[in-house]
């Protein structure tokens, strides 16, 4: 908890200050990150470094994935309070063609999130090997380079998470109501704070099991699109890999999830309380959406997504470093970007970690021009 918060002030008092560091920071060589393996602690401590030396660029480099989302939400709010307040059929009709193609949208904007989390490991990685600077264009060419794989990979992370989620909450929903009918079964047979604790206690350890249920078959595929565009492999190898690799990081992608939520919350209820004081003023009820007017209305769902621009760089260093302290831990990946470093990059081919290729190039082998047709004619006079 007091890493935790000391991570929290961090990350809060860097904004005032990170303009006037940038310049100096970018000097700083990859040395300075020395590799090792990371607590909970330690793996937030370091991505919250890393987003102070790299503020601007990593904002610019989250904004437009949220940014098509952010317009597709708005969209979404707005069609979907229409169609509680349309009158004829066709306007009812044409609000609910509205409001899907906005969710699809949305959906297709966080999916981007996913893919450009991807290539943000690449351009991670490739700033420890070899000191490289972490720039917009790097991660968007890294994209680029293997994009139907990267959309392939997310739209498999994003059913997995999906199932595990459903699987899980019916789970915890059935034990929540055997744990119902125990309290009434003890409420008419017992004192009534009897029935009180054991409630409260069993609904707190069915929580805390579901939530760590969720994210140990969620943490099955947290690397997928680290591996695609790090080691290069295919979508379903990557899939394989990913399962391989995740061993023990529960704990450590539950940290990053809470001081990630926790952040975005604590940012957004920053911005959100002086727009509800303000719409207070001009006479909206901020409690009742159904009344909002078209600028409250936009001006709130901006909000959301503007702080999650602002986070979002963080979630992606979390789950980079998270991928590279796996290796660290379980391969030697240390060894071999110090190799990497110190010899040079070993050829690019399907090499079993350690001693592999530290990053595998996106660039396509070039095509070999073919030979001279064999010929059955002597000397292949005519």
């Amino acid at each position: 908890m007091v890493s935790l918060i000391r991570c929290l002030v961090k990350f809060f008092g860097c904004i005032n200050f990170a303009k006037s560091k940038t310049s100096l920071m970018s000097t700083l060589s990859a040395s300075q990150l020395p590799l090792a393996p990371l607590g909970a602690g330690d793996l937030i401590d370091r991505a919250v470094r890393l987003y102070r030396r790299h503020l601007f660029v990593l904002i610019r480099t989250a904004a437009p994935p949220v940014i098509i989302a952010t317009g597709g939400w708005i969209v979404f709010s707005l069609a979907f309070q229409r169609v509680f307040l349309s009158d004829g059929t066709s306007e009812l009709a044409g609000y609910a063609v509205l409001s899907f193609v906005a969710l699809a949208v949305t959906f297709v904007g966080y999916l981007l999130t996913l893919v450009v989390m991807g290539g943000a490991s690449r351009t991670l990685v490739a700033h420890l090997l070899r000191n490289d600077p972490v720039t917009a264009r790097a991660t968007y060419s890294a994209v680029r380079a293997r994009f139907w794989g990267l959309i392939g990979a997310s739209i498999i992370v994003f059913i997995w998470i999906s199932i595990a989620f459903i699987a899980v909450f019916m789970v915890w929903y059935m034990v929540i109501g055997l744990i119902m009918i125990v309290v009434m079964v003890l409420a008419s047979t017992t004192f009534f704070i009897i029935p009180v604790l054991f409630a409260t206690v069993t609904v707190i350890i069915d929580t805390m099991l579901a939530i760590w249920a969720f994210f140990f078959i969620v943490a099955r595929v947290a690397y997928v699109p680290q591996i695609l565009l790090v080691e290069g492999k295919g979508v379903f190898a990557s899939v394989s890999r990913s399962f391989s690799l995740a061993r023990g990081n529960v704990r450590r992608l539950i940290a990053m999830t809470i001081f990630t939520t926790f952040a975005t919350y604590s940012a957004l209820m920053i911005l959100v309380v002086p727009l509800g004081w303000y719409g207070y003023l001009a006479g909206v009820d901020p409690f009742n959406s159904a009344n909002w007017p078209a600028w409250y209305a936009i001006a709130y769902n901006v909000l959301a997504p503007l702080s999650s621009i602002l986070l979002t760089p963080v979630w992606m260093l979390g789950l980079s470093l998270l991928y590279v302290d796996e290796r660290v831990r379980h391969e030697g990946y240390d060894i071999e970007l110090m190799a990497a470093r110190q010899l040079g990059e070993l050829p690019n081919i399907d090499v079993t970690s350690p001693l592999g290729t530290a990053l595998s190039s996106n660039e396509r082998p070039p095509v070999l021009p073919t030979g001279p047709r064999p010929s059955t004619r002597i000397l292949d006079l005519s």
